[in-house]
């Protein structure tokens, strides 16, 4: 199978790193024109420099803007009016005990994890249906259906995404226009490299056992018995956006190592 995306348009959100960066080289791969967003300017330059080098193409371009706020959704809408392929990645995650989890926190979580997407979904959807022609992913979690006891408001947001997702793909039905969400387990991000460097300095283990502990604590039920690569959560959102998933809309897909103990 040959994913070719030439001539489409791509918005990745959260894409100056980990996952987001992952599918925004895929796309880029694929032949689509990328736009990076990430909310500080060293940071869209640093990845905009490792996307150009390992996507072999200098075609994609970035903006700054912080979308877990209205006025950051407006700016990006501005600087970038139309997308053929959003894919909505960006997402705050940590573990806090759920009696510490205040008001704010909530509020904080729920504009950055489910507002940022509602409101690009929102604006980005109604030029794909004119066109008849459009991807939209938002990147959940297998947390949206094992919701984790040490991080329930991270959990929370992302069960919301799926049924955003599902509600939006029924809005835009027949129009040619996807939505689906992608469901990742466990995956090596520099963000949880570095929880796992953290939880393996307290208990004296290397990081390497520390992430075998992690999924033998936290995580039993994964069968694949390691964490996965933000390249391979990003390959099937790369496959989620191309022409050859035309039949595939409102659904939510899971690379998550089979964490889920469901068998749909």
């Amino acid at each position: 199978m040959k994913i070719d995306l030439s001539g489409r348009s791509a918005i990745v959100t959260g894409s100056t790193g980990g996952i987001g960066l992952a599918i925004a080289t895929g796309l880029s791969k694929a032949g689509a024109t990328v736009t990076i967003v990430g909310r500080s300017q060293a940071r869209v330059d640093g990845a905009l420099a490792k996307l150009r080098k390992d996507g072999g193409r200098d075609d994609a371009t970035g903006v700054v803007a912080d979308l877990g706020t209205a006025e950051g959704a407006t700016a990006l809408t501005a600087a970038r009016p139309d997308a053929d392929i959003l894919v909505n990645n960006l997402g705050i995650y940590g573990a806090r005990e759920f009696f510490d989890i205040d008001d704010t926190l909530w509020d904080e979580y729920w504009q950055v994890n489910v507002m940022g997407g509602v409101r690009l979904s929102r604006h980005y959807a109604r030029g794909m249906r004119e066109r008849g022609w459009g991807r939209i992913q938002f990147v959940s979690s297998e947390s949206a259906l094992n919701i984790p006891t040490e991080m329930v408001h991270y959990g929370v947001t992302k069960s919301a995404l799926q049924g955003l997702s599902r509600g939006l793909a029924k809005v835009l039905a027949g129009s040619g226009v996807t939505v689906n969400t992608i469901l990742p387990g466990p995956t090596r991000t520099d963000g949880a490299v570095e929880m796992m460097a953290a939880l393996a300095a307290g208990r004296g283990v290397t990081p390497e056992e520390m992430e075998a502990l992690f999924l033998a604590e936290n995580r039993p039920s994964n069968l694949l018995g390691r964490f996965a690569t933000p390249e391979e959560v990003a390959s099937l959102s790369v496959y989620v956006a191309s022409p050859q998933a035309s039949a595939t809309t409102g659904s939510a897909l899971r690379v998550d190592g089979g964490t889920v103990e469901t068998i749909a």
